[in-house]
This record gives structure tokens, sequence and C-alpha cells, in this order.
């Protein structure tokens, strides 16, 4: 995976976990600080494509947010562990946004099957959330926090829409470096 390979070269990371989630795939790739892969899992993500947040709507009650305005965004995020609404604790990707990572909520909905879609080999039916990016309860609680818990990390998440430089432009620096040395 060329953004897994960038930042373990670059050490983009600088020492801390890190997820990469490839959106298309509905995937989670945990590493930890030294770039060690720990674990791959699915997950759920916002239900509408496309790579960027709608300006405010971090700043909505979940009720007034549009169909269209459920995504999850691309990009570079560093990520730390706050609390939510309902005291919950959850892994900050993007507060602004009120974007996190945490597991299947008790109490959505059963007519979403969150933990079937999540089970389902097909990506397209990942698809369900606000935004926020769901796992799998015993990964969250075994794999994600006890990495992310004291420091923090990073979460790179890749885009529906967008190019991978377009999001990542430092992609294009080490493709060019890569080149050099390979020569």
């Amino acid at each position: 995976m060329r953004v897994a390979d960038w930042i373990a070269t670059s050490r983009d990371n600088h020492a801390l976990p890190y997820a990469v989630i490839d959106k298309r795939d509905a995937s989670l790739i945990l590493f930890d600080g030294t770039g060690k892969r720990i674990a791959q899992v699915p997950v759920l993500l916002g239900i509408a494509s496309g790579d960027d947040a709608t300006p405010g709507v971090g700043s909505k009650k979940l009720g007034e947010i549009g169909p269209a305005e459920k995504t999850t965004p691309a990009g570079r995020f560093l990520a730390k562990f706050g609390y939510a609404f309902g005291r919950q604790r959850v892994l900050w990707v993007d507060y602004t946004n009120s974007v996190a990572i945490h597991p299947i909520p008790g109490d959505a909905a059963r007519s979403e099957k969150r933990r079937a879609r999540m089970l389902s080999p097909e990506p397209e039916d990942n698809r369900i959330t606000f935004g926020c990016i769901n796992v799998p309860t015993a990964f969250y609680a075994a794999d994600l926090r006890p990495l992310f818990q004291k420091k923090g990390g990073y979460v790179y998440v890749l885009p529906d829409t967008k190019a991978m430089e377009d999001v990542f432009p430092r992609l294009r620096v080490h493709a060019l470096t890569a080149g050099r040395e390979a020569a």
C-alpha cells in the first residue's frame, strides 16, 4: 500500500501509532509507532461518498445532518482520545467535524444492521454512519485503545474521489525520492 510505505519510510507518524483507513475497501490497518502491522479490520463509514466534510457539520445536531453531509473526510489527522456526547470515550479523528473512531454504538437502530454490514465481504454496504468510523468492539478494546491512549497517534483516511496526491501531497516527493534511490 503506497500510503503505508510512505508513512513508514518518511516516518511521517513521528514514532506514534497510526491507522490507514481505505474507504473504498472499508478497512482499517493498524500499525505501531515503528511501522509494524498490528491488525486489519473491516470498518463502517459515512453513508455519503466524498472526501471533504461539509463546513459547519460538526456543530449540528445529528438530526440536522442531511444525507449528503454524512461523509468520512479524507486526510491526515492527529487523533487523540476524548469524550463524545453521552460521556463515551472515543478516538477523535477530526474533532471540529465530529468524526471519531469507536465501536458500533449500542443504541444504533436495528434496522441499520451495522454488525451484519461490518461482517459482509462487500465494502459497498459498509456506508451507514454519520461520518464516524465504526470498528469491531474487540479490536477497539484490545488493539486500538492500548496503542493510542497514552499519546494519541495518526489516522490517514484514503480518498474516495480525489487523487491520492491531492490528499497527501508528500506522496509526490516520496515517489521522486524513491525513483532516485532506485536508479
